[in-house]
């Protein structure tokens, strides 16, 4: 008997797979939809359902039409150490070659797919094998169970009176990431919601006697905790 060969595990099918685990996570559902597949990967909804179909027969995803894809065990695998390359690289370059935390996604998003284990690893090592990306998103370990899903709500959810602390924020907009540096809105940064315009409008917040006005639309892109009592 002749034994099947495996397709090749491609760059674009690296990236279809990080996507699937992105949106699930984000989201808080079993499966991602076709559409917002398509969305975030800015093709065709035909072309992101093909490739979910390309996947499905690799036995990467679990695709169920009208209902969305999961990813199998070994689609998660291969998701998990392409987003664990991405988030390394990410703090290398700002860390170790001083680029600014709104430059270091794209150049992330071309190098993860060609390091090498042992160059990883080595990152890994010269970083203090660190748990977060610059962007406050948790770094996948080399071995064992993935990352728990994170618990952090929307900094526009938060209430009038709630003092957070800024566990992540959305890394796919260098405009944005300049805004929030500009404000000092940054991981670990805890501030306290002091007003909100009740028609949707800004969020005044107050860090260490400054009071700082952020859109809603930013707000929504910043991830928080409840900041710990004094």
């Amino acid at each position: 008997m002749v034994a099947r060969e495996l397709p090749e595990i491609t760059p674009p099918i690296e990236d279809y797979l990080k996507v699937v685990y992105t949106l699930v996570r984000e989201r808080g559902e079993e499966r991602a939809s076709t559409s917002a597949i398509s969305e975030r990967m800015e093709v065709s909804a035909a072309s992101a359902t093909n490739m979910m179909q390309k996947l499905a027969d690799m036995r990467l995803v679990e695709y169920v039409p009208y209902r969305g894809v999961s990813l199998t065990d070994a689609g998660e695998k291969i998701a998990l150490e392409v987003i664990r390359h991405h988030r390394l690289i990410e703090l290398y370059l700002a860390e170790a070659l001083g680029y600014p935390w709104d430059e270091v996604h794209d150049e992330a998003e071309r190098l993860e797919h060609v390091i090498s284990e042992e160059f990883e690893d080595r990152i890994d090592a010269m970083l203090g094998h660190p748990t977060t990306d610059p962007h406050g998103d948790p770094i996948p370990p080399k071995t064992g169970p993935p990352p728990a899903r994170s618990s952090s709500r929307r900094l526009s959810e938060a209430e009038v009176g709630d003092s957070v602390v800024v566990r992540r924020v959305s890394d796919r907009d260098g405009e944005l990431l300049r805004q929030l540096a500009s404000l000092d809105l940054v991981p670990g940064t805890r501030v306290r919601v002091v007003g909100r315009d009740p028609a949707g409008g800004p969020l005044t917040l107050e860090r260490d006697d400054r009071r700082l006005s952020v859109g809603e639309e930013v707000a929504r892109r910043v991830f928080v905790d409840s900041a710990p009592a004094d």
